[in-house]
């Protein structure tokens, strides 16, 4: 194994990344444009859910009832309505998602101590949104009926509302968020996206970068060279793995400084993970130029075995645990999930190498299997 050799193949890819300006922008531009387009496009925190209220009734009552949704930050109120036929319209173009239905004796029902009902309309289209929607309508309705029966009480017996309020609650529930307290979906989505955009663009670099070689007939040149195989692909995938490293620095960058996502753990511990990562997508993309020709062959296959298990094998959207048995043994057989482990455990958990080093591990094992199937693959005499 020559240094030197390694160093000259090496500053050869390197000085033809920067001539060749598209391939230039597609290695250190589009990584960031990626992070600031699913940064603030991708957010699965459920707010501003557009209301009307229908109010049959018009009493005191009935408008209290409708501040407790319109003065909620989860729902952008768009104003009452005097027909549910009016809101159905607005229902089915979009413009609203929920709508209060308040009877017309629903004031009297409440100063008689009797019970009384209110429909709700919420639009299920999107099912995760409609779920989290009808939580809100259900704790605004907790807390509204136990105001009533404090406050019914306590007229009847003269006992404090306070108190009163208290003694119904046998059993309190006090949640506490652990890692992420302010409960922000970006804290959890930005260090997601570091692994799933380093997933698409290293594989991609490396793939169009040995196959292009092979388009253009200059790879001859390195079966007729003295070099070995193991100098040819490390001197090329070197530039590779070091543009990926500056882009996980910048993407870090922009999930602290921009999005606001703490970090807690050890910077050394996420670095090296970060470089074990990028040495895995990067070999994803040299196992990929080894059985293509082409350029666009090697672009349709990166994206086959990069952009779904990205996204949908990684726990990025879907939890692992949620994921079914088959979908979960494919998650485990792929890089990203340990890497998004890793990632969340060091910005959110603040936990090191004495709780992620099965992961750190595990990236290593992928990082020489991947490398050692590129390098079995690759020979330096053409096929027939």
């Amino acid at each position: 194994m020559n240094l030197r050799r390694i160093s000259v193949v090496a500053y050869k890819e390197w000085r033809e990344i920067v001539r060749d300006r598209l391939f230039f922008v597609l290695a250190f531009v589009v990584p960031s444009l990626l992070m600031l387009l699913f940064g603030y496009g991708l957010s699965l925190d459920v707010e501003n859910i557009p209301l009307a209220i229908v109010d049959y009734d018009q009493s005191v009552s009935s408008r209290d009832y409708a501040h407790h949704f319109s003065d909620s930050r989860y729902f952008s109120f768009q104003g009452y309505a005097k027909r549910e036929q009016d809101v159905e319209k607005l229902l089915i173009d979009n413009s609203l998602r929920a709508v209060i239905i308040i009877p017309p004796d629903f004031g009297a029902r409440l100063k008689s101590g009797q019970a009384t009902t209110v429909q709700t309309w919420i639009d299920g289209t999107f099912p995760f949104r409609a779920l989290t929607a009808k939580g809100y309508v259900t704790a605004i309705n907790a807390a509204m009926n136990l105001d009533n029966l404090s406050a019914h009480f306590s007229a009847l017996t003269g006992i404090g509302q306070e108190t009163l309020r208290n003694s119904m609650q046998s059993v309190k529930l006090e949640t506490r968020y652990l890692y992420n307290q302010e409960v922000k979906s970006i804290w959890s989505i930005a260090p997601k996206l570091i692994m799933v955009i380093l997933m698409l663009s290293p594989p991609f670099l490396t793939a169009l970068g040995v196959v292009r070689e092979k388009e253009s007939g200059a790879i001859y040149n390195v079966y007729s060279s003295t070099l070995s195989r193991g100098e040819y692909l490390i001197g090329k995938l070197l530039p590779y793995v070091g543009i990926s490293i500056v882009n996980a620095c910048a993407l870090t960058a922009f999930a602290l400084l921009l999005f606001g996502a703490p970090f807690k753990g050890d910077p050394l511990f996420f670095l090296l993970s970060t470089i074990l990562y990028v040495i895995c997508t990067t070999g994803i993309g040299l196992l990929v130029s080894v059985m293509v020709n082409t350029q666009v062959a090697a672009m349709v296959g990166t994206a086959i075995v990069t952009v779904v298990p990205a996204v949908l094998y990684s726990g990025m959207i879907i939890p692992i645990p949620s994921l079914s048995a088959i979908a979960s043994v494919i998650a485990h057989a792929l890089p990203g999930m340990y890497y998004a482990e890793i990632a969340m455990g060091s910005f959110l958990k603040g936990v090191g190498i004495a709780a992620l080093w099965q992961d750190l591990l595990i990236l290593a094992l992928y990082a020489i299997a991947l490398f050692t199937a590129g390098f079995l693959g690759f020979s330096k005499r053409p096929k027939n």
